[in-house]
């Protein structure tokens, strides 16, 4: 199965490498599909195992092969002991004689099927076993062409409706509509935001939305799932498969509905009666691993859980739960915030009241990273506002203060005099709007800085000078390995102007892993020499992913939350940098900009 495939050459190691966190994610999804094939129900925690495992897996900023090499794999969620086992033998002998005896009599041309939309692992093993179907290559246009000549709909279970549903989203998937395409937090957010609008029009609808990962604030997400509190279900789902952008109805039921809309995007409806909405709403928000472990904990007081109530063990009455509170506080635990519901250890402090309270975008008093279109004249990434606009945005906001980041002036377009001219124009700029503005809000005078492959800063000490404090990054070079890029970045960071360090793993969310850095190091350094990690809230970033800030703040080190805006409207994207901090558990006291200004520019001048 996958021993064959899984060691890649490397030319530029010259040596096998093995597959990165991506495919090592893919392979154990495989394993856990397996599993439900075999026994959904005596495999249960096996596959929630699994399937979270991979999730820490694909959102590692570090390789499992690294981990394997520092003894850390037990630092990602859901590695236990047996499963920590099974990536050593992974990453050492590239097999695992317990993967291949779980995959072993599962066809091959299973997995494939599992990445076409409403295709389950059950649903894909019943196709495949019936028509003998092996080739992993073609077995998606084989099961289109069974559609299409009607030979589905007569196989038990599924059906002239399954078949045509079958046939689209084979359709949608060939259109690049993958089921496993998640999008980020941001666009997610948006879009559930629009169908929640329409939803809260019907008259019929009390409360809705969003459940699941969407709602824990995960940086990613895949679809979309939507909760309503309503007296007269029908009429919502009637409201909700009438949404302007749905191009198809998946499914409509009694209580539930599916839409895919313009998109391609699936979007899923939940309805519930007042008296029960907290028990679905908390039901379907946490994670698998926060659900089980819960209901082990209430079992263990004689309750059962469920997305209707809780019922005592002795006597089976069900009661209800209007609010999440309520149902939290039934089992003796404190309510949980959603972007905590992934079984870290949140429900063992529910149960002492020793939660943290988490920063809320409220407590945000100012933004240190904006670009505005002050001609610097930057190798990339102009601003597209004024500095007088986003002043008046950040005041809008309710901002004590504002710092201006723009990159440096481009390296290779200007001597150092040149630059230095350019700086000193801006910095006058930054003057004469901190004069206007002193009684309203305050202003720093700061620089995105690149930390260049030598790990000096790409503004000489002159240019540097002027500034109140740089943010300093990464833009080129990304494919050092750990020790020379923790170097470099140790290097730029350590200059006495240099306060924080931008989008720290380098990561863009989708697209790019980021590089690889050793955390620790850096954790000593920022913990040592009073610098800050930023939490950056552009969409593709969300950087640092939460289980760094979670390590962050654990030792005493600041993260700073900033939108890294070039344009105006880009300044709301606060509440998103603030998610992330949520999900790595920070405090307010944990964030710089929810302090004071005095107190800001005293920690700037250190």
């Amino acid at each position: 199965m996958y021993p064959s495939k899984f060691l890649l050459y490397s030319q530029c190691s010259a040596r096998l490498k093995l597959m990165d966190n991506r495919q090592i994610a893919r392979l154990l999804r495989e394993v856990a599909a397996a599993f439900t094939i075999k026994n959904e129900k005596k495999f249960r925690f096996q596959i929630i195992a699994y399937e979270r495992a991979a999730d820490a897996i694909e959102n590692s900023t570090q390789e499992v092969e690294d981990l394997v090499k520092e003894n850390k794999l037990s630092d990602l969620a859901g590695v236990g002991p047996s499963l920590k086992s099974h990536l050593e033998e992974l990453v050492k002998s590239g097999h695992v004689r317990h993967f291949d005896e779980v995959l072993k009599n599962v066809p091959e041309a299973v997995f494939p099927l599992l990445q076409v939309p409403t295709f389950g692992p059950k649903k894909a093993y019943k196709l495949v076993s019936a028509f003998h179907l092996k080739n992993r290559g073609s077995v998606i246009s084989e099961v289109k062409a069974l559609a299409e000549e009607g030979k589905i709909a007569a196989l038990e279970g599924f059906g002239e409706k399954s078949q045509s549903g079958i046939r689209q989203a084979i359709e949608e998937y060939n259109l690049g509509r993958l089921k496993t395409t998640r999008m980020a937090l941001p666009f997610a957010n948006e879009l559930a935001e629009q169908v929640l609008a329409y939803l809260r029009k019907s008259k019929s609808v009390i409360e809705a939305y969003s459940l699941g990962s969407l709602r824990r604030r995960r940086s990613t997400i895949g679809d979309i799932d939507i909760a309503v509190s309503t007296n007269n279900a029908e009429d919502v789902i009637n409201h909700f498969v009438s949404y302007p952008y749905c191009e198809r109805v998946i499914e409509r039921g009694e209580m539930t509905s599916s839409i895919a809309v313009t998109s391609g995007k699936q979007i899923d409806l939940m309805t519930q009666e007042p008296e029960g909405f907290g028990s679905l709403l908390q039901h379907f928000t946490g994670s698998k691993s926060h659900n089980i472990h819960l209901r082990e904990f209430a079992l263990q007081k004689g309750l059962s859980l469920s997305e209707y109530g809780i019922r005592t063990t002795r006597d089976k009455i069900l009661k209800h739960y209007k609010t999440e509170e309520d149902f939290y506080q039934a089992i003796g635990l404190d309510w949980i915030p959603p972007e905590m519901r992934e079984d870290s250890g949140e429900i063992e402090l529910a149960s002492q009241h020793k939660l943290p309270k988490l920063v809320q975008l409220s407590d945000i008093k100012g933004d240190f990273h904006l670009h505005s279109s002050f001609p610097v004249e930057p190798s990339h990434d102009v601003g597209q506002s004024t500095m007088e606009d986003m002043i008046k945005k950040a005041i809008s906001l309710g901002y004590e203060y504002l710092g201006f980041s723009e990159h440096n002036p481009s390296v290779s377009k200007h001597s150092q005099s040149e630059t230095f001219s350019l700086l000193k124009k801006r910095s006058k700029e930054i003057e004469r709007l901190a004069n206007k503005y002193k009684n309203i809000i305050r202003l720093f005078s700061l620089l995105e800085v690149d930390i260049l492959p030598d790990g000096k800063l790409a503004l000489d000490n002159d240019s540097l000078a002027l500034l109140d404090g740089a943010i300093v990054s990464i833009h080129s070079v990304f494919s050092m390995d750990k020790q020379r890029m923790t170097e470099r970045i140790l290097k730029g960071l350590s200059h006495p102007k240099a306060k924080i360090l931008a989008h720290p793993t380098g990561r863009l969310i989708n697209q790019r892993t980021g590089y690889e850095v050793d955390w620790q190091k850096l954790f000593n350094f920022c913990q040592k020499e009073y610098k800050a990690l930023e939490i950056n809230a552009w969409p593709e970033r969300l950087d640092l992913p939460e289980a760094l800030v979670r390590d962050a703040i654990a030792q005493g080190i600041y993260c700073v939350i900033n939108t890294d805006s070039h344009e105006v409207s880009q300044m709301d994207l606060m509440e998103y940098g603030v998610s992330v901090a949520r999900r790595g558990w920070a405090k307010k006291s944990d964030i710089l900009n929810t302090l004071g200004y005095n107190t800001i520019r005293s920690w700037f001048e250190k």
